[in-house]
């Protein structure tokens, strides 16, 4: 479905991006934004009031986050449908990403509205680009979940993944998170960031150990781990496998993930495979 961000004469939802630390951190173009729309939907109202204080923002202000959003979602597609132009801020960075909106954006699109994007910072990739790890390729991940079970399958998913991966992650929480991620992953090169542009912006690097025996530590971090090394050897493949299969992956998938892995012919493996299993 082909379609065209800007007509004065239709509705648009702007996703725009606000400061991820000192107040500076947003574009001229953001502000005109937020000035000329009809309404803001705001993660946090308290958060956004002081945002638009100071740029004389006098936009009507409505909460619109996790708890909210699906009885807000009929609401403001009906704004759209009457020919509103909305805009979504979150917090601290672009929306959506760690943060509600997608839902609504799914939904205006459905419905043939105009979505636009009004770019300007990110935390995981301020982050990742001042890292020293390398920036290409990469995976973004977000919060872990908060459970440890939970955390530790979510890691075992991403222990094999070669690309870069950035993770956001709660002061009360990095302590647990970074014990687990060793476990799991190794013990690996890291960068862990916190207080992104503010006055009392931090990189620590090195490796987890070397990052735990920071901490505690205060403020909103992202975390950026490298990925696994290049001439990674795949000791016990026929593990592996089971190893795949228990997260999830079907037989013929694990076996073909496990080849490529460890760089191991597929039709050997197999018969490997099912040989392993016949005499177990």
């Amino acid at each position: 479905m082909k379609m065209r961000s800007f007509d004065q004469e239709k509705a648009i939802l702007y996703l725009v991006a606000t400061p991820i630390g000192n107040l500076e951190d947003i574009t001229f173009r953001a502000i005109s934004i937020l000035k000329s729309v009809d309404k803001i939907y705001a993660e946090d109202t308290r958060n956004s009031t002081i945002l638009l204080k100071t740029y004389q923002i006098s936009t009507p202000l409505e909460s619109y986050h996790e708890f909210s959003q699906e009885l807000k979602e009929e609401q403001i597609l009906k704004e759209l449908q009457a020919g509103k132009k909305l805009a979504i801020i979150s917090d601290a960075g672009l929306p959506v990403i760690s943060d509600p909106g997608y839902k609504l954006v799914k939904l205006a699109v459905e419905h043939n509205i105009a979505v636009s994007t009004i770019p300007g910072a990110s935390a995981g990739i301020s982050a990742l680009i001042a890292s020293g790890i390398a920036p290409t390729p990469y995976t973004f991940y977000g919060f872990l979940d908060s459970k440890h079970g939970k955390r530790i399958k979510e890691l075992e998913e991403l222990k094999y993944v070669s690309h870069t991966l950035i993770f956001y992650e709660a002061p009360h929480r990095i302590n647990e998170m970074l014990l687990d991620m060793k476990s799991i992953l190794g013990n690996r090169k890291i960068c862990l960031a916190r207080e992104l542009t503010k006055t009392f912006e931090e990189y620590i690097r090195g490796t987890i150990d070397e990052v735990i025996q920071c901490l505690p530590l205060k403020g909103e971090m992202v975390v950026i781990v490298e990925g696994l090394e290049e001439n990674f050897q795949l000791d016990h493949p026929l593990e592996k496998i089971d190893e795949l299969i228990s997260l999830g992956y079907k037989p013929n998938d694990a076996i073909k993930e496990t080849a490529k892995l460890g760089n191991l012919d597929r039709n050997e493996l197999y018969k490997s495979y099912i040989q392993y299993k016949n005499n177990k």
